[in-house]
């Protein structure tokens, strides 16, 4: 029996991602001018409406409700048909000051180091199946959905499209672990009304597939899912209610590995389940980049108010050059995985987190968590 294995990802337009993104627009908009910030803002989207609450405590002034209406603009919600465009709809901000209970865990002083925003465990992983050292399911579903949007804002290929979308791809491995080909791939994007199902599917085939999957990893067996309901016409915020931090599966390895559970858009980098995810996968990703490794899962636990991390643990299933053990007492060595020198390492108090909003926060080069910078430490 062969053996498979599914991610997801969703386009910018999906409502979970809509808001994704306007949290970390007002974060970033907020450590534009006060880097001190302390942020942790939600965000609700739904049909003509965006919410916006949390906890914050800045020097900076945002305009919240333009910076809301500039992400939904930029996105692509223009049109009053889609019952939710950065014009007209409603936006309503409900916001007040961080917890003094947190704040004392949280603020360092000449006699005190920062300690973690809160409690909690959290994962990074690498792998040899991609340039990016990601799992090959998850990187081929955010770039579906990420190439499907350039389409949509940079050329006339496909007019009909609209902003929210979903991606799927199943892999299958061979005997030794490795990715043999594409099973199948599941596509659902929205579209305007009485246009043929079958030019969308025609269109995807010409104009989509051929940019994102390898030369040699589809064939004749390879399944075809393009809209299975047949209609995608009602979608985004007035399909469906979008949440911040709803997708944290799609944000991080599509499944592989593991996931602590805490969201990542929305949070200032005290916050541990931002930061140290981003560590974590800083390290994973060097100990596989080094040769340590064929794939490893780096988990790193805090306590809220302490500085140190409770644990870190690698696990590498059975692929590691050296003994799990080894390799965790290498990284507690190697890397400073307290708050304080997470941020500093990769520069975190800077306005760069609404980029991260949308197809995954990892496999990207952009971003600082992703360079090799600790090989020739490792090596």
């Amino acid at each position: 029996m062969k053996r498979l294995f599914t991610s997801e990802s969703v386009s910018e337009g999906h409502p979970d991602k809509v808001s994704d993104q306007i949290s970390d627009a007002i974060l970033d908009a907020m450590l534009a001018q006060d880097p001190q910030s302390r942020v942790a803002v939600e965000t609700l989207v739904t049909t003509g409406l965006a919410v916006i609450s949390g906890e914050v405590t800045t020097k900076a002034y945002v305009d919240v409700q333009e910076v809301t209406r500039g992400v939904i603009r930029e996105i692509g919600y223009t049109k009053p048909a889609y019952r939710f465009d950065a014009d007209s709809c409603g936006i309503l901000v409900s916001i007040h000051t961080q917890s003094p209970d947190i704040a004392q865990g949280v603020d360092s002083d000449e006699t005190k180091a920062q300690g973690a925003g809160d409690q909690g465990m959290m994962f990074g992983y690498a792998i040899k199946e991609t340039e990016q050292l990601m799992p090959l399911s998850i990187q081929l579903s955010h770039d579906l959905v990420r190439e499907l949007a350039a389409i949509r804002k940079t050329t006339s290929l496909m007019p009909y499209l609209a902003p929210d979308a979903k991606s799927q791809v199943t892999i299958e491995y061979d005997g030794n672990g490795k990715p043999k080909r594409v099973d199948t791939i599941v596509l659902s994007t929205q579209h305007d009304e009485d246009v043929d199902q079958a030019q969308i599917r025609a269109d995807v085939v010409k104009h989509l597939l051929p940019r994102v999957i390898p030369a040699g990893m589809m064939d004749a067996a390879t399944i075809l899912h393009v809209n299975p309901t047949g209609k995608f016409v009602v979608g985004g915020p007035h399909g469906d209610t979008g949440l911040t931090g709803r997708k944290i599966i799609v944000d991080t390895y599509g499944g592989h590995g593991a996931h602590g559970g805490g969201a990542f858009s929305g949070k200032d980098p005290s916050k541990v389940d931002r930061s140290a995810a981003y560590a974590a996968r800083h390290i994973a990703k060097n100990l596989v980049a080094a040769g340590l490794a064929e794939r490893a899962l780096v988990q790193l636990a805090y306590a809220i108010g302490v500085a140190e991390p409770v644990s870190i643990a690698v696990n590498t299933y059975g692929s590691g050059v050296k003994s799990d053990v080894e390799l965790a007492a290498m990284v507690a060595k190697e890397f400073d995985c307290t708050p304080a020198g997470i941020v500093k390492r990769f520069d975190l108090k800077r306005p760069m987190y609404r980029q991260t909003a949308a197809y995954g926060h990892f496999g990207r080069p952009e971003f600082p968590w992703e360079q090799l910078d600790f090989v020739s430490k490792l090596a």
